[in-house]
């Protein structure tokens, strides 16, 4: 055995590459286990907010632990009339119908509306400028044809073990769908989901 050099207080080279691959074998180890069980913690339901139960009472917008919050209004393409005046889009006393920030009913300007053709016009959502307050969703159900309803954003929500909003909520609208599936969609596979 090799005795320490008289400038180090008392460990030697094999010592510390010995010490120094235990801690790499041990950071290995960890981020292996670490890994393994985020897996298994992955949850096997998350909440979802069903459209058809939905009554647009503005909830999701205020008792979501998250702002804004993790429910955001989706366009449903295949249902939309594309038409020039959109009751999710505009004021219902609105004078005029164009896309002047007065005539619009977003609080948050959080949908764009783009000329096609006449009569005809598209209407896509920012998800990153939507609070989820449903005033869209509202107006598209009663003068439209539902084409704009709300959904837990997955990238966004945090899956609370019990979720603010589904204990608030006055249509028990909100409920566990599996993981794998989880977007309960109007209209079907071609919504804007």
């Amino acid at each position: 055995m090799s005795t320490p050099p008289t400038n180090s207080p008392g460990m030697t080279r094999r010592d510390f590459l010995k010490r120094g691959l235990q801690a790499a074998a041990a950071v290995a180890v960890g981020a292996v286990s670490g890994r393994a069980a985020s897996r298994l913690a992955a949850p096997s339901s998350v909440w979802q907010l069903d459209p058809a139960k939905c009554i647009q009472c503005g909830r999701c917008e205020t008792a979501c632990v998250l702002k804004p919050s993790a429910v955001k209004a989706v366009h449903a393409y295949a249902l939309c009339g594309y038409c020039k005046l959109c009751g999710g889009y505009h004021h219902p006393q609105a004078k005029r119908q164009d896309s002047a920030a007065e005539n619009q009913l977003c609080p948050v300007g959080a949908i764009e509306r783009t000329f096609i053709e006449d009569p005809f016009y598209e209407y896509s959502i920012h998800e990153d400028r939507c609070i989820g307050c449903a005033i869209c969703v509202k107006g598209c159900a009663q003068f439209g044809n539902g084409s704009i309803f709300l959904q837990v954003r997955h990238d966004r929500c945090v899956n609370c073990n019990e979720c603010a909003i589904a204990r608030v909520c006055p249509a028990g609208a909100f409920r566990r769908v599996p993981a794998d599936q989880p977007y309960l969609l109007k209209g079907g596979p071609h919504a804007g989901a």
